[in-house]
């Protein structure tokens, strides 16, 4: 059902199971998530949720592509200032920690090698491009873009929920996330700098 058709009411509902499923399935997996959790905090039924998504699977592919999507365009790259880049992921972890695991549970439970997506479903290409110009105009070290833009990622993510060494949270002190930040932009600095 295409969100063009609901009503006001319909497309208040279909939020409310988007917000209350993301949370279940990011403390639960997708094997964990319950279906009549998310419909009794939810106020909806069964039946709804189905005609919405399908079933549960589809339920998580909406919530799971949505988050995909939301972390491309609420943090678009700069690939002539990878550090800064990095620091924005780091802040979008921070404050959504749930998009991280979500990833995460369909690494665990869908994708244990390779892309955490089918190639038909990647949003990495306009990055890919970025980090191509950039290093092109000789601003980003040489090499394969889609390493650089994943190691970039994965420093991003040092104290994410996914860290296993300390999953850091939005209530500790500013300076210490600052601090975080300072030294995660000055190592992606030293990482990405051309040779």
């Amino acid at each position: 059902m295409s969100d063009q058709q609901l009503t006001a009411r319909g497309a208040a509902t279909r939020q409310r199971i988007i917000d209350v499923a993301t949370r279940e399935f990011a403390e639960h997996g997708i094997a964990g998530a319950r279906i009549e959790r998310v419909v009794a905090a939810a106020r909806t039924n069964k039946a709804q949720l189905y005609a919405y998504f399908g079933n549960k699977e589809g339920l998580f592919d909406a919530i799971f592509f949505g988050s995909l999507e939301r972390i491309v365009n609420v943090v678009p790259i700069d690939a002539t200032d990878l550090a800064d880049w990095a620091v924005r992921l780091y802040d979008e972890y921070i404050e959504r920690p749930e998009l991280i695991r979500l990833a995460t549970w369909a690494r665990l439970e869908r994708r244990p090698t390779g892309h955490l997506v089918a190639d038909t479903d990647r949003l990495d290409q306009n990055k890919l491009q970025a980090i191509t110009d950039a290093q092109q105009a000789g601003l980003v070290r040489a090499g394969d873009p889609f390493d650089v833009m994943a190691m970039v990622i994965a420093m991003s993510m040092a104290w994410s929920p996914v860290s296993n060494v300390y999953a850091a949270t939005s209530d500790e002190p500013a300076e210490t996330h600052d601090r975080r930040r300072d030294f995660l932009r000055e190592s992606v600095r030293r990482a990405v700098a051309p040779s």
